[in-house]
């Protein structure tokens, strides 16, 4: 059972739909149906969603797999755990207008942190089980 990775992607999920409506009120609220119509708000919006589309597949498929090879709870548990931080740093950070975007480079260093990590704890443990 996926049952840390259930929970894991449930919240990465809620975040997304958040995100979502977020460019879905900014596309009513300027009347723009495709693109960002030149409306730097939305197109913030838009690559905030894109983004974390863009990265979070990764983070779940590699979470799950962890999860069903039988690594520890805790271990999944904080892989999610840190993916939701920094993804949730990103879109924060990406909202705010340059030259101040230190939030975003902190979320996707805590993304790319995980995901490497990620990949690390998975081509370790197959090749544990693997050989062992």
């Amino acid at each position: 059972m996926l049952l840390i990775t259930s929970i894991i992607a449930a919240a990465l999920t809620i975040i997304f739909i958040k995100l979502s409506f977020a460019v879905i009120g900014l596309r009513k609220k300027n009347q723009v149906g495709l693109g960002s119509g030149g409306h730097e708000d939305l197109e913030r919006a838009i690559r905030a969603q894109g983004n974390f589309a863009e990265y979070v597949p990764f983070g779940i498929i590699l979470i799950a797999c962890l999860e069903l090879n039988g690594a520890p709870w805790w271990l999944v548990a904080i892989s999610g755990i840190t993916l939701i931080i920094g993804r949730l740093i990103h879109a924060i950070g990406i909202h705010e207008p340059p030259p101040e975007f230190s939030k975003r480079i902190l979320g996707m260093k805590l993304t790319f942190a995980t995901l490497i990590a990620l990949v690390v704890l998975n081509l370790g443990w197959a090749l544990y089980e693997l050989v062992g």
